[in-house]
């Protein structure tokens, strides 16, 4: 069985060249090597490799960049992600994608589901559903996953910033209105292969084409995020500058940004664990591992 994985330098993709290698003849792709706004090149890549899965982590994330530039994000999230899933449409084969939290305004008052109404507040949500819509019309076999805050060792995200702040900086101040969860880009990863397994070698599972949620369970504020970081954070580096106790807390109001976003981010998993039966941990776990692995290095 043939992969072919886009992004695999991403946060996400990073750690699906990991969890994806078990299951075939995979090969990973950069954005040198598959450019999802040349849609030739891309296009040939395809009908080169063969492959019977494709695996899209590749993104346009810089979701403030996005409202002065609403093209590009377009082009990548949506109209590449359409061609993705033309070509594998037409050899039966299977497309998995990565969506987000940011095809929902924020304004219900419990998690989102699967099946919930949806509403992007920004371009890049915009873009990202617009991706999902793409999937769904050509008929492809396919697996989106819909996932927030994500995080890993390599990359730039939230967690890293935080400690990164707070060896400079005598008080932080971080948004205390803004609820969701974070999840680790290794549990996408390796959620993402089991599923991958359970369809593509599993001939009985094949129903369980979809749009699923992925995240760990529990719930945070940016605000406790931080203030979570720089307490295990302080297990392990003395330089830092500031406690828990320093970070400031802000409304979305004060800390006004160009797009956007969902005050409310939380997605209902329950569907996911039921379809594959499994188990998702506190979103705590794996973060307690990357700060780990951020200073064991």
């Amino acid at each position: 069985m043939k992969l072919l994985l886009l992004g695999a330098n991403g946060q996400v993709g990073w750690e699906l060249q990991r969890s994806l290698a078990p299951l075939g003849e995979l090969k990973a792709c950069d954005r040198e090597e598959a450019n999802l706004e040349d849609a030739e090149s891309l296009t040939s890549l395809i009908h080169n490799y063969k492959p019977e899965i494709i695996v899209n982590a590749a993104a346009y994330t810089s979701v403030d960049k996005s409202e002065s530039e609403p093209e590009k994000p377009f082009r990548i999230n949506a109209k590449a992600v359409g061609l993705l899933a033309h070509e594998i449409k037409k050899i039966n084969g299977w497309l998995i994608h990565y969506s987000s939290d940011y095809v929902f305004d924020g304004t219900k008052k419990t998690p989102y589901s699967e099946k919930d109404q949806t509403n992007p507040l920004s371009v890049y949500g915009k873009s990202k559903l617009e991706g999902e819509k793409q999937i769904i019309r050509s008929g492809c076999n396919h697996l989106i996953f819909r996932t927030s805050w994500v995080y890993a060792v390599r990359g730039n995200n939230f967690a890293k910033k935080i400690i990164k702040l707070a060896k400079f900086n005598n008080e932080i101040k971080v948004v205390s209105d803004q609820i969701g969860t974070p999840t680790s880009a290794e549990l996408i990863a390796d959620i993402s292969a089991f599923c991958l397994y359970k369809v593509i070698l599993d001939t009985t599972k094949k129903n369980l084409k979809g749009i699923y949620n992925l995240t760990p369970t529990g719930e945070t504020s940016w605000l406790e995020y931080a203030q979570f970081i720089i307490k295990e954070a302080q297990k392990r580096d003395g330089e830092l500058k500031i406690t828990s106790e320093k970070i400031i807390p802000i409304k979305t109001k004060d800390y006004p940004l160009p797009a956007i976003r969902p005050a409310n981010s939380r997605l209902n998993t329950q569907k996911i664990r039921n379809a594959f039966k499994i188990y998702l941990p506190p979103w705590q776990m794996n973060l307690v591992r990357m700060i780990k692995e951020i200073y064991s290095q």
